[in-house]
């Protein structure tokens, strides 16, 4: 599996997120939750001392998600990102869990093109919080940060399979 590109810093904590799918490396500093990296199951991932209160609640809090797509998130993020990206990202945290949209669809709703939502979307810092996977293309899956084939595609599936468990839940 391609690792996603992540800043050459470590990470507060790495955990199995899916068993043999992926791991997730977290990132915090100044009290804020900064980096959210996807990383394929036995990647090297170094650790480096951080803010251990906030890196076991989000820690926790995916755990949480990963249990129960419903679970919410409620840590402060540090997304940095341009004015354009910034408002791409809180559309995206506006799709509730078990639904997604088009890049297209999306994109008319900002009054702006797919292809920026899709790079708005691969420059998103905080997969899964911010569910950038909700985000699909009109005739499939699309892209999964920054990648258009291959088994980081495997996350995005496997997340949108987690969520749809909602909508059997209802029936």
């Amino acid at each position: 599996m391609e690792q996603v590109p992540a800043a050459s810093t470590g990470y507060a904590a790495v955990f199995e997120a899916v068993e043999g799918v992926f791991r997730i490396g977290v990132a915090c500093a100044g009290g804020r939750l900064h980096r959210i990296a996807l990383l394929p199951p036995g990647a090297p991932a170094e650790t480096v001392p951080g803010d251990a209160g906030l890196t076991d609640r989000v820690v926790a809090q995916l755990r949480g998600y990963f249990a129960d797509p419903l679970a919410s998130f409620d840590v402060p993020l540090e997304l940095g990102g341009t004015s354009f990206q910034r408002r791409v990202w809180r559309a995206l945290m506006a799709i509730p869990p078990g639904m997604v949209h088009t890049y297209g669809m999306l994109a008319r709703r900002l009054g702006t093109s797919p292809r920026a939502v899709g790079g708005a979307c691969r420059a998103n810092p905080v997969p899964v919080i911010v569910p950038c996977h909700r985000v699909v293309a009109s005739g499939g899956l699309g892209g999964y940060a920054g990648h258009t084939g291959g088994s980081v595609l495997a996350i995005k599936k496997w997340l949108l399979e987690h969520e749809s468990r909602l909508s059997r839940r209802s029936h």
